[in-house]
């Protein structure tokens, strides 16, 4: 049974924790690996490692955006594995939040998602081959007090993701988007002594990733949730 390979692998938002077992995989699959983030400083460590070269990119520029996929593409390959990992909220109760700062993190959860799919698309779709994952969150489908921001933004996040997978899915184009229900685990967020793996392991985060798309293309999916095991939903 064949299975998708890929070549170039563009992760937006990147950083550590789930970002840096990403890179690692693809990595160690042999792939290209382009990291782009508005500080890249952070990522020095990470490109080391991987052999993985960063770009600076604000994703909410569309310009900016279009630049990345250029320089990638002449640097190292036409990505065509692309994951958008960037996120932004501003909590608070909905009488005291600043108009401004939650529109810019409404243009990184959900607009720079756009311009980010929509450069990817334009190179895989002549191919007929590639890949567009989203991290999604809990709010993207249940949405809480005092985080209208980011609710608002996970929401479209993913109300992009299904209507691209309906559109890209029959030209060959897996789009996936998961959903992370709880917190990632993280060095400066361990797990209580108390409570083992009631965070999400990036590294097993990734391998779903890794899982699904990686599917037979008779059976993708285009969602798929990912919580602890004492995560109550």
């Amino acid at each position: 049974m064949d299975v998708p390979r890929y070549h170039t692998a563009l992760i937006v938002g990147a950083g550590p924790g789930l970002s840096a077992s990403l890179a690692r995989l693809c990595a160690d699959a042999g792939m290209n690996v382009a990291l782009a983030a508005r500080n890249t400083e952070k990522l020095a460590e990470l490109c080391a490692d991987t052999n993985a070269s960063a770009y600076a990119c604000d994703a909410r520029d569309a310009y900016a955006v279009a630049g990345l996929f250029d320089q990638v593409e002449a640097r190292q390959g036409t990505p065509d594995l692309v994951v958008y990992n960037a996120a932004a909220r501003v909590p608070g109760p909905v009488t005291d939040l600043d108009p401004g700062a939650v529109r810019l993190a409404l243009e990184v959860s959900a607009f720079g998602a756009f311009l980010v799919a929509q450069q990817a698309a334009r190179r895989m779709l002549p191919k007929g081959h590639g890949a567009i994952a989203f991290t999604g969150a809990t709010a993207g489908v249940k949405g809480f007090a005092n985080s209208s921001c980011f609710a608002m933004g996970k929401f479209a996040l993913r109300g992009l993701a299904q209507s691209l997978a309906r559109e890209l899915s029959p030209r060959g184009i897996h789009v996936v988007h998961v959903v992370i229900d709880g917190g990632i685990r993280a060095e400066t967020r361990p797990d209580p002594a108390d409570a083992p793996d009631s965070t999400l392991d990036p590294g097993a985060i990734a391998q779903t990733y890794w899982h699904v798309l990686h599917q037979h293309r008779s059976a993708w999916s285009w969602e798929v949730e990912l919580r602890p095991w004492v995560e109550q939903f």
